[in-house]
């Protein structure tokens, strides 16, 4: 099915128990609980296709048809659900303009972990926590930058995006290229992220560089070192599967820290100097900083990419300050920046995140996803999640044709 097509569709759920005694739609589905609208029903562009749709649900809620849209919830450690509520609001005008975003596909992120095992006490979940990994259509605006159908990678404010829809400034989305497809573009917000870090730090060109985590943001920032220039790409990880991966995504060495003591593996590799740069990417509860302030050279450089813990108890930091090391972190990319660059690397094939994307799951099987992420089931790095739109578009692509 042709892209505009699918850009020109809405999809809304429906109660089917609702419908009996009623008119049904012609073109609802008894399996996918949704009312679309076919490109095919109408003509003009798609702002007359929105138009419709719009008339349509308005008629719909009427009718008393329309259900709460769903959202994600998590009511203990582990688990997760999909619940009914409320259409989002528009934020008032003094906030600036905005954007009505309907996710299609989005991935998981090692943020998302703490939400989903409830580990945080100072910051518990919430509804529509937590996925901020996404792509979709713009349903409406009230701004000028986008139009009604137009295709974006958005990225929700405190990662509440497990939404059916929901409502985002418009500066905290980017357009989507019509030539990458839309798993790699989906990327484009870790790498990103990764991007934004590497800008903060002096040139990497001929430096060798430990990545302490080999987890998918691990990946991309091989990936982006080797396109920097790093003489040396070390990878470390507890994982054998993970670090098996490394040299496919550009690591020079990879270790696998459960066989062998990471310090006499990097000792090896640079001779005794030990990195110029180590990123730990691993974060949370398993953060390894104290890992990286041995691993670095003195004077060298340690970049914190992972998220901490709110409070990091017996870190090492004489031996940090004895090093003279450079600590540096990296928290919130500039949307005008970071995410248009790494939109465009990968358009440009600079980097191949392929094979990032390892397990695919509709989201009625949300549970299944933040397990096997979790657990990295299968080896698992990118698990991506599809929503009602992509599934429903996937199963009637060749009745639209």
């Amino acid at each position: 099915m042709a892209a505009g097509e699918f850009q020109a569709r809405l999809f809304y759920r429906i109660a089917p128990e609702r419908l009996k005694g009623s008119p049904r739609p012609k073109d609802f589905c008894d399996d996918r609980r949704l009312c679309c609208l076919p490109a095919s029903t109408t003509g003009g562009g798609v702002s007359d296709r929105v138009r419709l749709a719009k008339r349509r649900l308005r008629r719909l809620k009427k009718q008393g048809n329309i259900v709460p849209m769903f959202a994600g919830h998590i009511p203990a450690p582990g688990r997760i659900e999909l619940v009914d509520v409320p259409e989002p609001a528009w934020p008032p005008e003094k906030e600036g303009p905005a954007i009505l975003f309907q996710p299609e596909l989005a991935c998981l992120c090692g943020s998302d972990l703490p939400y989903f095992e409830c580990s945080e006490t100072r910051y518990p979940p919430g509804v529509g926590h937590s996925l901020h990994e996404m792509i979709g259509t713009v349903l409406a605006t009230t701004g000028s930058r986008f139009a009604p159908g137009d295709r974006v990678l958005a990225v929700p404010v405190d990662q509440k995006g497990l939404f059916e829809r929901f409502v985002v400034s418009e500066t905290r989305a980017i357009p989507l290229p019509q030539d990458v497809p839309d798993a790699h573009a989906l990327i484009a917000q870790p790498l990103g992220t990764v991007l934004y870090a590497l800008r903060r730090l002096p040139s990497v060109l001929g430096q060798s560089v430990v990545v302490v985590g080999q987890g998918p943001i691990g990946q991309l920032f091989n990936l982006a070192l080797r396109n920097l220039g790093a003489a040396e790409i070390i990878g470390l990880d507890r994982d054998h599967g993970r670090t098996a991966r490394s040299r496919d995504f550009g690591a020079t060495h990879a270790f696998c820290t459960t066989d062998c003591n990471a310090i006499d593996a990097v000792d090896v590799v640079t001779d005794g100097r030990r990195a110029d740069l180590v990123i730990e990417a691993v974060g949370h509860a398993d953060q390894a900083l104290n890992l990286c302030i041995e691993l670095a050279r003195r004077q060298g450089r340690v970049l914190v990419f992972g998220v901490p813990t709110e409070i990091v108890d017996g870190v090492r930091w004489r031996d940090l300050f004895v090093k003279n090391l450079n600590l540096q972190t990296s928290v919130n990319p500039d949307f005008t920046v970071d995410f248009p660059m790494a939109m465009r690397w990968i358009a440009e094939k600079r980097v191949n995140v392929e094979g990032l994307l390892t397990h695919r799951f509709p989201i009625a099987e949300l549970q299944r996803a933040f397990e096997t992420f979790r657990n990295h089931d299968g080896g698992a790095l990118k698990v991506l999640v599809e929503f009602p739109m992509l599934t429903r578009d996937k199963a009637n692509s060749r009745a639209l044709e």
